[in-house]
């Protein structure tokens, strides 16, 4: 125990939790948007149907049907696996629920999670759905084998669990983080974008060469790992971890305060009448919608799009459609970077910097979808595209991802989980819509409906939040704590006590 205490001692215990939150987000995403390119194999489209790629062929020699969206040719695509892989014949619409499954119970279960997490502690909660999810992932082969009503309960099920990790996460932000490192500790939740690069970088060479139930069975897996790892180096908090040391502990405490030991505080009742009939928080939940319907086409849509459409094989589709995940996550740090810096000069007010950088998060990446409807026959600047128009996204971070705190800090966590709730209702919506415009081909004519609908959810939701939003702290959000303050003035005394105990240890 002494070996473990010293080995422990020369790394923090709070790098140790970010850097766990870290792979949290990278795993959660593994098993979130494995299926999109998994369901390629699964459902391989080997029959004669239009594509943007038969279109080019079929105008290589003539330029005047460029644009000529009744041009009739057409092309079989095979895709490569291991003889003897199972495979289904599923329409457009059950491969559309299969996929949009996940996203129902996410949307549920996000409008509770951070009550849980506050409740049962964000440890036990991150565990125990991670594990759960783990296993389920590992079993969905099993399952689409079985029964094809069963894939899609298994995949809503993991949807239903996965809603409860970054409001927990949030929890623990709160917790471990000292306010001097708390962007350290926000930027950890970023490696959601690394697990989508991973994943679809990994499935295709997994199902070429062993078949698309090992793109399940390798993430579960490595799910099932993580799981060990986190229970053994995080906790709750500084006071309840075994390992950190005296010095560390407290460190975070004093700089933290009571804000969050503080159980009355956390178990207010958030003012839900004044919170749904705020303006500005309507104005964020809806920029924050048009935020997801970008970030939900590009995970369902945008492998079938780059597979399907443009032609690439499996290896190529998994590596380019995560290229505008890894975008957004380079260019959400340059964002923060210069937000941050703005905002440190104090040369514009906070409002200012959400609407403005709206432009970037919202409105530029609606102008590029639009502009991918025309690219013609150029599949490399379609890539090119849709990279772009997510890695402008990155700007979130400046605008919807970060206004709950502006709008109400007390009750931040409330307001994202209603807000990523009703955001979330575009994972399962999304590919419908796609299915819907895509169902007779994928040739110009069926795709640019899709980009369009994407395009002009993003601006006008930007619209909406540049008229009606606010960076401005909302009355209601000091209602809970204002007759905190004497009782928590009362309680230094027994910390004061913690420190002493703490001075004589090292001694």
């Amino acid at each position: 125990m002494k070996i473990n205490i010293k080995l422990f001692d020369f790394i923090p215990a709070r790098f140790n939790v970010a850097l766990m939150m870290f792979f949290a987000c990278w795993v959660n995403y593994m098993l979130r948007v494995n299926m999109s390119v998994n369901i390629i194999a699964m459902v391989p489209d080997d029959s004669e149907v239009k594509s943007v790629k038969s279109e080019c062929e079929a105008i290589a020699n003539d330029d005047s049907t460029l644009y000529n969206d009744t041009i009739k040719v057409i092309t079989k695509r095979v895709l490569r696996q291991p003889e003897g892989i199972i495979t289904f014949d599923w329409s457009a619409q059950k491969q559309a629920y299969v996929l949009s499954s996940y996203f129902w119970g996410y949307a549920i279960t996000s409008l509770l999670s951070g009550t849980a997490a506050e409740l049962w502690g964000p440890r036990k909660i991150v565990f125990l759905t991670m594990l759960i999810s783990s296993v389920l992932t590992i079993l969905t082969p099993q399952a689409a084998i079985w029964d094809y009503s069963l894939l899609v309960g298994t995949r809503f099920v993991i949807g239903l669990l996965s809603g409860f990790l970054f409001p927990a996460l949030h929890s623990l932000v709160a917790r471990w983080a000292p306010p001097a490192e708390k962007g350290k500790f926000v930027s950890s939740l970023l490696g959601g974008a690394i697990g989508t690069v991973v994943t679809w970088s990994l499935t295709g060479p997994l199902i070429e060469n062993f078949g698309w139930s090992y793109a399940f069975y390798v993430p579960g897996i490595i799910g099932v790992v993580w799981c060990l790892a986190w229970w053994v180096l995080v906790y709750d908090s500084p006071v309840l971890h075994p390992r950190i040391s005296a010095a560390e502990k407290d460190y975070i405490l004093q700089a933290i305060g009571d804000k969050v030991q503080s159980s009355k505080k956390t178990k207010t009742v958030p003012p839900f009448l004044k919170i749904i009939t705020s303006f500005p928080f309507l104005a964020m939940v809806i920029l924050h919608y048009g935020n997801n319907w970008g970030l939900y086409f590009a995970m369902t849509a945008a492998p079938k799009f780059v597979s399907s459409a443009l032609g690439f094989n499996l290896t190529s589709t998994g590596t380019l459609s995560s290229l505008p995940y890894l975008a957004r996550m380079i260019f959400s740090l340059i964002f923060g970077a210069i937000g941050d810096r703005i905002m440190k000069q104090n040369i514009v007010s906070t409002t200012f910097v959400r609407k403005f950088f709206c432009l970037f998060s919202h409105i530029v990446p609606g102008l590029l979808l639009i502009a991918l409807g025309y690219t013609g026959c150029a599949p490399i600047l379609s890539v090119a595209l849709i990279t772009f128009s997510m890695g402008s996204n990155g700007a979130a971070t400046l605008t919807n991802l970060v206004n709950h705190q502006d709008l109400a800090p007390n009750f931040a966590g409330t307001l994202y989980g209603f807000a990523n709730g009703i955001g979330n209702t575009a994972g399962f919506i999304t590919p419908i819509v796609t299915a819907y415009f895509t169902k007779n081909g994928n040739g110009f004519a069926e795709w640019r409906p899709v980009f369009i609908t994407g395009a002009s959810l993003y601006i006008a939701s930007a619209l909406y939040f540049i008229l009606f939003g606010t960076g401005e702290t909302q009355p209601w959000n000091y209602i809970a704590p204002a007759n905190d303050e004497d009782e928590e003035e009362k309680r230094p005394s027994a910390n004061s006590t913690d420190t002493t105990v703490t001075i004589a240890v090292k001694t």
